[in-house]
């Protein structure tokens, strides 16, 4: 089996001046889900190599026992610092796709062409398609076969409107994932903000915030038929 994550290579928030990236534990848990299964994992991102850490999620109180691992995990880090450009990446090689969240999805990936052809293709050839936290907003342009938005219809999950109203982002993200969610006529449910939530539809699977990683990734084991 062979799992590919996709990360993001945006590093701006918005006109901040601050910046974002990826959620080290939505990369983290998942990762080590996935490798202790014995599942084989490739990294992409848009532009290939390093992409940025959410400088947040690298703080003491946003640290869980995934991340302490990574941070004790030198072939993990080269791993992540020479992520394959997606440009270069063949759908057809993998058996599932996952997608960690941070906020830099919500500039990249949502609008990426190579992306949206990925989730396309993989959801297409009914084969698990895995977002978590923000990065299900990255569904924003796909299709389903039938030429409408690939989440019409499905009940999913995602980075809710006050987790987002939480971090004081609301007026800083380009849209939000909740609302975008239910505008392509996705069937959204949440829970509390911060509990872990993962809802899976078929062959999509999708999690509401960082504490969904690990759960979202062992669906996608269930999926794949891997104990």
């Amino acid at each position: 089996m062979k799992v590919l994550m996709v990360l993001t290579s945006h590093d701006r928030l918005g006109d901040t001046g601050r910046k974002t990236g990826f959620w080290l534990e939505e990369f983290a848990a998942p990762y080590y889900v996935f490798k202790d299964a014995g599942v084989d994992v490739a990294l992409a991102s848009p532009r290939g190599g390093q992409p940025p850490l959410d400088p947040k999620s690298d703080e003491p109180d946003a640290q869980t026992a995934a991340t302490h691992r990574f941070h004790e995990d030198p072939e993990a880090q080269a791993a992540l610092a020479h992520t394959i450009p997606l440009a270069d990446v063949q759908a057809s090689e993998y058996d599932a796709v996952f997608y960690p969240g941070g906020h830099g999805p919500l500039w990249d990936l949502a609008e990426d062409h190579d992306s949206i052809t990925l989730i396309e293709s993989t959801y297409g050839a009914v084969k698990p398609v895995a977002l978590v936290c923000h990065a299900p907003g990255v569904l924003r342009h796909a299709k389903g076969l039938d030429g409408a938005p690939l989440v019409q219809g499905r009940s999913v999950t995602g980075f809710t409107n006050t987790e987002e109203a939480a971090v004081g982002l609301t007026d800083v993200v380009p849209f939000l994932v909740e609302d975008m969610l239910k505008a392509n006529g996705a069937h959204y449910a949440k829970k509390a903000d911060w509990a872990s939530h993962v809802i899976t539809d078929g062959n999509l699977v999708t999690g509401q915030n960082p504490a969904s990683s690990e759960e979202a990734a062992r669906a996608v084991l269930a999926l794949l038929g891997v104990r």
